[in-house]
């Protein structure tokens, strides 16, 4: 089907990146003020960012225990990704599997040549045919949508502000026991939290138009949905000791696991019943077109 734009959700995401983009402008400000020896440990950071953009795909399989798959050994899921890259338009990603109960999934990767798409076992176990193929096309959209080097992008100098909470006293030079030291740590902080917040904003309005994107791919929204309903309800099965040792990649899952009221609140994922409803309405105008 066309790939088609929803412009109200591209005008959110293009809000969010927009006042992430002034708050990084004053930030960035306050540093050239208050900081004698700001270049050094930016271009530091820079060069860390730059390395976990390029290696971000094996630092997450690895993160997940998943490895990359034959055709021999996965012979439908590869089918299926073969089938379902061609309706994308997007080469065909590495494809990983994850010997774990937590029924999920996720794509990484810096770019659509570099990418891969990881399914834990369980995931293989819980879902059928259509619902598998609208997991896969969720994952494979984030990867059309270069997802992952919009959030690196996005959380470049949040990352910076974090670093400077917790270490920018190293910085001041000669006015380390001044004012202008504290006053660039407090706005560092204030900066990150902010930051922290539309970040997470951010992640869940991509999260809606992967959604739309498995869709369009497959021209089934009610599978992705009753999709989406079967890991979440399954997610409460899972033992406990699996859903601490997966919570570190709630970011690449297509359901994050939930963390309390705290982790509901920056999660970056959209509620369930959220991305269902709409789906649901994605459905009925499909229908109607």
């Amino acid at each position: 089907m066309e790939w088609k734009t929803d412009w109200g959700l591209r005008g959110r995401m293009a809000f969010t990146m927009f006042l992430l983009f002034a708050l990084y402008v004053v930030f960035v400000g306050v540093l050239t003020l208050y900081f004698q020896n700001f270049l050094f440990p930016m271009i530091m950071l820079g060069a860390f960012s730059i390395a976990q953009y390029f290696f971000s795909d094996k630092l997450a399989l690895r993160s997940m225990g998943a490895k990359a798959v034959t055709p021999e050994e996965y012979p439908d899921l590869h089918r299926r990704m073969d089938r379902l890259s061609q309706q994308a338009d997007i080469p065909k990603p590495t494809v990983a599997v994850a010997d774990t109960q937590v029924p999920n999934a996720f794509a990484t990767g810096r770019n659509k040549k570099n990418a891969t798409v990881a399914v834990t076992t369980g995931l293989l176990r819980a879902l059928d045919e259509d619902e598998l193929d609208a997991v896969l096309a969720h994952e494979l959209a984030h990867v059309k949508n270069r997802d992952v080097m919009v959030m690196t992008i996005a959380s470049f100098l949040s990352t910076i502000a974090f670093f400077i909470v917790r270490w920018g006293w190293l910085l001041g030079g000669n006015n380390r026991q001044g004012a202008p030291v504290i006053v660039a740590i407090i706005a560092s902080l204030v900066v990150w939290v902010i930051s922290f917040l539309l970040i997470r904003a951010l992640s869940r309005y991509r999260e809606y138009a992967a959604d739309r994107g498995a869709a369009l791919i497959t021209g089934r929204p009610g599978a992705l949905a009753s999709a989406l309903m079967t890991i979440d309800g399954r997610m409460d099965r899972v033992p406990k000791e699996d859903l601490r040792e997966e919570a570190e990649m709630n970011a690449f899952f297509i359901i994050p696991i939930k963390a309390g009221f705290v982790g509901k609140l920056a999660s970056t994922h959209p509620p369930t019943e959220s991305r269902i409803e709409r789906l649901r309405d994605l459905e009925k105008e499909m229908a109607t077109a």
